[in-house]
């Protein structure tokens, strides 16, 4: 709905409150008049009453929360007091023209003590719960926040909220380390290939650091899942892979990247891949000397 008719709507609302007004304010003036009212205080008498209507409903647009509900049971109980006062009025005809007796509104004595303790204590009514409503109203904060802010702001916090919860990084895989005391079956089939050549046992360190030490077996989960090959298998495999490689290139690091084992391993096929090659120059030398 455009503006216009936003505006027609609430022409609309004042002119028919206003007219429910005047209907409601013959039957409450005469009920004031009824109960010991002046002319100037039973002309006021509806401004009262429905007056305050009027303010509750205003606070409970205003309000929230529990002031909401405060502001809600006011507009309730003085909108049946209203009620209750107008449906006195059409029941009496005697109000209408002023011939009832003085403070006389019902003729059961209970009904008529209960109907002058509601028509005198609404003033007071007015008093307390209207004081009290504009107060809540003009202590209250407008929450001017937009919807997209509130969004934003949502938002924000998810994202800081996901910042607190690390990825967790992911594990390498181990290679098995041999157990103190104990032969694992690389260790076995590099002494073997080391018999084979006539080389010494025990690789040297050039560094002069001793064998590193193990700290002990790494769980089957953890294992690399490559099979593993014999002392046989990877010098042939280190012969094929740097068959056309200098002398200069056989560095144990180079040969191990190349067929893929550990370093215990590329130390190993280096001195028995040099140890071949002088052999092989020996053999030339010989053959050419012969």
């Amino acid at each position: 709905m455009n503006r216009r008719g936003k505006g027609l709507l609430v022409l609309a609302l004042v002119a028919v409150v206003g007219m429910a007004f005047r209907v409601s304010w013959n039957a409450l003036r005469d009920i004031a008049n009824a109960v010991g009212a002046d002319r100037t205080a039973a002309t006021l008498y509806p401004f009262v009453v429905d007056g305050l209507m009027a303010l509750a409903l205003v606070a409970t647009l205003v309000l929230a929360g529990r002031d909401r509900t405060f502001a809600l049971r006011v507009l309730g109980t003085y909108t049946l007091a209203s009620l209750v006062l107008n449906y006195v009025h059409g029941l009496v005809p005697e109000l209408h023209g002023r011939t009832v007796d003085w403070g006389r509104l019902a003729d059961w004595a209970p009904a008529n003590w209960a109907l002058v303790l509601l028509a005198t204590s609404l003033p007071v009514g007015s008093i307390y719960f209207g004081s009290d409503l504009v107060a809540k109203v003009l202590h209250h904060r407008l929450d001017t926040t937009t919807d997209a802010e509130k969004l934003t702001q949502i938002e924000a916090e998810r994202s800081t909220s996901d910042l607190g919860k690390s990825t967790p990084t992911p594990l390498a895989p181990v290679t098995e380390l041999p157990a103190v005391g104990a032969a694992d079956p690389e260790t076995a089939a590099r002494e073997r290939l080391l018999g084979q050549l006539g080389l010494p046992t025990e690789p040297t360190d050039p560094v002069g650091h001793g064998p590193r030490r193990s700290t002990g077996p790494v769980p089957q989960s953890a294992r690399t899942p490559r099979p593993n090959r014999t002392a046989d298998q990877l010098l042939n495999e280190a012969r094929t892979v740097t068959a056309d490689w200098a002398v200069e290139a056989l560095t144990a690091e180079a040969i191990r990247k190349a067929v893929r084992t550990s370093s215990a391993n590329g130390r190993t096929l280096r001195d028995a891949l040099k140890a071949e090659r002088a052999g092989r120059e020996s053999d030339s030398l010989a053959e050419a000397a012969a």
